[in-house]
C-alpha cells in the first residue's frame, strides 16, 4: 500500500525560505567586510599611492625647508613651515599603512603604473613621471635664487606640485573604497587646494604669476 506522505504546509515552507534568504544575507555580508578588511596588495592603487605620494611628498618638504631658511617674510615662512609638518606627518602615514599592510616601503611596478588609463601611468609598463614634480635644474635654481627671486619661484613650483598631488589624490578617489586612504586623498585634495589659492595670492602681491595649470 501506497503511504501518502504529507506535504509542508505554506507557513513552514515561508519559514524555511525566510532561513534560506537570511542565511545568504549574512554570507553576502561577510564577503563583503572580508572585502573591505583585506589588507591591500603589492600592485593595488593603495599601495601605489602610499609609495609615490611618499615620494612626492618628500620634494615638497625639501622646496619647503629652501624656501623657509631663505625668506625673512613671515607669511611665507609660515606656509613653508605648515607645509613641511602636514606633509611629513602624512609621509609617515603613508609608511605605516605599507607596514601594516604587510608591504615594501618601496614596490617593484613603476612609479604611477597604479594610475595607468587615469590620466598617467606608463604604457606598457613604461615609468611615468609623477604629475607637478619639479626638475633638478628647477631645484638648483631654487637653491641660488635670493629674496623675492627665490620666493616667486618657491611659490610657482609648489602650486605646479600642489596641483600634482591634488591629480593624485583625485585619481585614488576614483579607485579605492579602504575608508583610512579614501579619507586621507580627500583632505590632501582639499588641504592643497586651499594652499594654492593662497600661494596664487601670495605671488599676485609680488607682481607675478603661477606656471601654467596641469589640471
Amino acid at each position: 500500500m501506497k503511504i501518502p506522505t504529507e506535504e509542508p504546509s505554506k507557513p513552514r515552507r515561508r519559514a524555511a525560505l525566510g532561513v534560506l534568504l537570511g542565511c545568504l544575507a549574512a554570507v553576502a555580508v561577510l564577503i563583503l567586510i572580508i572585502g573591505r578588511t583585506t589588507a591591500p596588495t603589492d600592485a593595488s592603487a593603495e599601495a601605489g599611492f602610499a609609495r609615490d605620494m611618499a615620494v612626492h611628498h618628500a620634494q615638497a618638504v625639501e622646496m619647503s625647508f629652501i624656501a623657509r631658511d631663505g625668506s625673512k617674510d613671515e607669511s611665507l615662512r609660515r606656509l613653508a613651515y605648515d607645509i613641511i609638518v602636514t606633509q611629513t606627518a602624512q609621509r609617515g602615514m603613508f609608511g605605516g599603512w605599507l607596514q601594516q599592510w604587510g608591504l615594501n616601503q618601496s614596490g617593484e611596478r613603476p612609479a604611477m603604473a597604479w594610475m595607468a588609463g587615469h590620466g598617467h601611468g606608463g604604457a606598457a609598463g613604461a615609468p611615468a613621471t609623477m604629475p607637478g614634480m619639479a626638475s633638478e635644474e628647477e631645484l638648483k635654481r631654487l637653491r641660488e635664487a635670493t629674496g623675492k627671486d627665490q620666493e616667486i619661484l618657491f611659490l610657482q613650483l609648489m602650486i605646479r606640485h600642489h596641483e600634482g598631488g591634488v591629480q593624485m589624490a583625485r585619481a585614488l578617489l576614483k579607485l579605492s573604497d579602504r575608508d583610512e586612504v579614501v579619507t586621507t586623498a580627500q583632505h590632501i585634495v582639499d588641504g592643497q587646494a586651499g594652499e594654492i589659492k593662497l600661494m596664487t595670492d601670495m605671488l599676485r602681491q609680488r607682481g607675478a604669476q603661477p606656471l601654467p595649470s596641469i589640471l
